[in-house]
Order: C-alpha cells, then structure tokens, then sequence
C-alpha cells in the first residue's frame, strides 16, 4: 500500500460535489425549463433529430442551441486554462471554471419561463466546462456530468477485476459506480428542491460549486492506494 497525492480539484470531495451538482442540473432543466437535458447531449442530439424529421423546426431549434452551447463551454475552459498563469498564484484555472459556472447559474436563476431557451444554452454551456475542466476523480478518468461512459467503464473494470483479482480494478471499477449514484441523488434533490422553488432552485448547485471552489484552495488531497 502507498501514500498519493493529488490536486483538491481532482480529489473525492470536490467531485462528489460535482456529481450531485450535474444530477441536479440535469433534473432542474427537465423539470422547469421546457424538457431538455443540459448534460445529455445525447438525449438532445436524438430529440433533435425528432422533431427535424417531424418538420418542427422551432421545436428542434430548442434542441439545437444547448448542443452548440454545449461545444462553446468546452472551448472557454480551453481557454481558460491557456491563459491562466500555472504558478505563482494561489488560484487554480479549475477554479476560474467554478466561479464562471457559478456566475452562469446565478443568472439563471432568475430568468422567467418566457426565457428558458435562453435558460438552457447557459446550462447547457456551464456543464460544458465542468465536464471538459473537472475530468478525473483520484486519478480516475469520469464524468461528473453523464453517467454512460461511466457505466460503460465500470462495468468493464469489474469483469477485469473478476478476471485478474487485482484490488485496484475492484477500486476503479467501484469508483465510477459512486460517481454514477452520487449523480442519481444530485437528481432526486434536484426534483425536491426544484418542486419547492421552481426556477430558483438552481441556486442549490450554486453553493455545492461554491464549496467546491473553497476546497480547491487545500494544496493537497491524500489518499491511499493499493
């Protein structure tokens, strides 16, 4: 057994706040913001085509936008992080990401349902920069954000696991289906919060960011490995 160290942002704190967070984003969206995913792309791109074939192109258009948004998000935290200094500060591009989504978030709070188009392109483009800048989770590559890949991974780390018996794909493997749950309650919060406050209710993932963001400023997160 050995002693790692690892940046905060990447450590189990920090992404068990981003899972709930992109669990509640995805049910606030559905729930009050005309049925649209902000993380499922994938859910988006197959309405899409929908309401395309169906000749509803207003009604596609809806689902259009937060894909394209989706792609602007990811190329701002590619910025973000070129044009961030990597020393002598004391503030890490991963958490510029945070203030920015937060900012994003805040916004949308407050926006009417006469607006939620609008409402969706900037959730859909603040859960582009978390699941381009947030990507590994004590060193293990996941989203916090869509739940397939880590399905996928997971399921293929345990019959390695069952294959080889070696502890650390067990780990692994275990790892992305916490990452998966911590998603689901994120969602089932996110149906609570959101029958109690409606469009507001996003404020919620605006403190779960700000905890993070605060975490981010602990040099180090130490973990044990097998």
């Amino acid at each position: 057994m050995t002693t790692k160290r690892g940046q905060m942002s990447e450590s189990l704190l920090v992404g068990t706040l981003l899972a709930l967070a992109g669990g509640f984003l995805d049910a606030y969206t559905y729930l009050i913001r005309g049925e649209v995913f902000a993380n499922a792309q994938t859910g988006n791109i197959v309405l899409l085509g929908i309401h395309l074939i169906g000749g509803e192109w207003m009604r596609a258009l809806c689902y259009l936008i937060p894909i394209v948004s989706f792609s602007a998000g990811v190329l701002l935290v590619l910025c973000v992080r070129r044009r961030t200094p990597s020393g002598g500060s004391r503030l890490h591009w991963r958490q510029v990401v945070a203030v920015l989504e937060i900012g994003l978030l805040l916004c949308v709070a407050f926006l009417p349902q006469k607006l939620n188009m609008l409402a969706n392109i900037m959730v859909s483009f603040t859960c582009a920069m978390q699941v381009e800048g947030f990507r590994k989770i004590r060193g293990v590559t996941c989203a916090t954000t869509m739940c397939t890949g880590n399905l996928r991974s997971g399921t293929e780390l345990l019959w390695n696991y069952h294959q080889k018996r070696d502890p650390e794909l067990l780990r692994r493997g275990l790892h992305y289906f916490l990452v998966d749950l911590l998603f689901v309650f994120g969602a089932m919060a996110g149906v609570l919060v959101t029958k109690q406050l409606a469009e507001r209710a996003v404020l919620a993932v605006c403190a779960l960011l700000g905890i993070a963001f605060f975490a981010m400023f602990i040099e180090e997160d130490i973990f044990e490995h097998h």
